[in-house]
């Protein structure tokens, strides 16, 4: 690929990239003709051709044949969906361990946590999340509720790139969680472990407890992979530190 070809699909790649971050492309509308793009933009229709397979390749667009309302390229997600299918795509090749996937959730986060803290928040649709959470049985329902769970919490710092980062991160170990899940002998008990740390969670971000909120977030998530030894090594010894900082924090709460 030549240079000049490169930086026409890169600027066709940009232009569809704005769109959707700025709404003129939602989910669900078509991506403009091919030759309208081409002609907006003064690229080959080659150019056009190769943004949209990255697209689609991301998880962004799908590529529908024939004619009709679903032929051409729709738009199926918003651009953190490809973050998620591309960080997917490394932790399976080994490209990113699940150590540094989890060490990175608990950097965000417990960064979440404390910005929530540190500001009024209406947590009414996370404590409602948590009531359906209470009736999930299966543990792959249980654990979708609680993606989304953590991800709702992202979405409210309103920073649209960690929750961007929060879905991707999070998608790509689902695999790993689930089968994480399947190693407890008493999946009910941790069910009801992982919902009083979520309970806990919001009540010290509804009091104004930074640091309760962050310490108690990063043990949450430690804890899990731990206890499913889906994280070995180095998190034992940061998750100790944890421990010992919501202890501090909540001398009353229980801790594993």
């Amino acid at each position: 690929m030549s240079m000049a070809t490169e930086r026409a699909w890169e600027l066709v790649l940009a232009r569809i990239e704005s769109d959707l971050l700025n709404g003129t492309l939602k989910i669900g509308d078509h991506l403009p003709p091919e030759r309208t793009l081409a002609a907006e933009l003064d690229v080959g229709r080659s150019s056009v051709r190769e943004a949209v397979r990255v697209l689609e390749v991301l998880g962004l667009v799908r590529i529908g044949t024939g004619s009709g309302p679903t032929a051409g390229a729709v738009v199926v997600s918003r651009p953190g969906g490809g973050m998620s299918a591309l960080m997917r795509l490394q932790v399976a090749g080994r490209g990113f361990a699940v150590d540094d996937v989890v060490r990175t959730r608990v950097l965000l986060e417990s960064s979440v946590a404390a910005e929530l803290a540190s500001a009024v928040q209406d947590l009414t649709d996370a404590h409602s999340l948590l009531e359906v959470m209470d009736r999930a049985s299966p543990p792959e329902e249980f654990l979708a509720l609680d993606a989304q769970f953590h991800y709702l919490l992202a979405e409210m710092s309103g920073n649209t790139v960690v929750a961007a980062v929060m879905a991707g991160l999070r998608g790509s170990i689902e695999g790993y969680v689930v089968d994480g899940a399947r190693g407890f002998a008493d999946w009910p008990a941790v069910a009801s472990r992982l919902q009083g740390e979520h309970r806990g969670l919001l009540a010290a971000i509804e009091a104004g407890d930074a640091a309760g909120a962050s310490a108690l977030v990063a043990e949450h998530i430690r804890s899990y992979y731990r206890d499913s030894n889906l994280s070995v090594g180095s998190l034992d010894q940061s998750s100790a530190r944890s421990r010992a900082d919501v202890s501090r924090s909540h001398p009353n709460q229980h801790q594993r």
